[in-house]
């Protein structure tokens, strides 16, 4: 505390004015909140992966699948979804484009393409479990009215409310001079 006075004496400030810049410098601006780690979560299940045998075919959407880009296969996500999909045993993931459609009666979730199932590690495995993210909230939301009142079973839509933060006020830490 004797370094502090003296510095304060050094200076010839007020101790106002010190006291001032203290409590300044510890009011620090509001953090916007956190979504909670599986706000954006919409499905977890087992993945694969398809390569050769589907090389330079149509895909369900009309495209030709090239098994070197990031695209997958999903039963019920509207085509050109972009979605987040992370193994769960070793928290790798990759970003894919739906493009294409599994059979209803698949046990799987999804279905990578070759590219994508070797970000994963998915080539040694060809199995494993995996959850399935969108990017934004607005993605859910625009989810949640493609699909209407109808939602596949296991799938997760909900709808997910922003915090408002209150505005911020600003502190003039500007000295005045005597």
């Amino acid at each position: 505390m004797a370094s502090l006075l003296e510095m304060l004496a050094k200076f010839r400030l007020p101790m106002w004015n010190w006291l001032l810049i203290l409590v300044a410098s510890l009011i620090s601006e509001p953090n916007q909140p956190e979504l909670p780690p599986d706000a954006l979560l919409i499905q977890e299940g087992v993945a694969s992966f398809y390569g050769r045998r589907f090389h330079l075919r149509k895909t369900s959407n009309g495209e030709v699948f090239h098994m070197d880009s990031l695209t997958a296969a999903h039963k019920t996500l509207p085509f050109n979804t972009l979605v987040k999909v992370t193994r769960e045993d070793t928290g790798e993931f990759v970003w894919v484009r739906i493009n294409d459609r599994l059979p209803k009666t698949s046990r799987r979730i999804i279905d990578l393409s070759r590219a994508a199932g070797t970000q994963l590690g998915l080539l040694d495995d060809g199995i494993t479990r995996v959850r399935i993210e969108v990017e934004t909230i607005e993605e859910i939301d625009r989810l949640i009215e493609y699909f209407g009142d109808d939602p596949p079973a296991t799938m997760r839509l909900r709808p997910v409310d922003l915090a408002i933060s209150p505005p911020s006020k600003e502190i003039d830490t500007s000295l005045p001079d005597f």
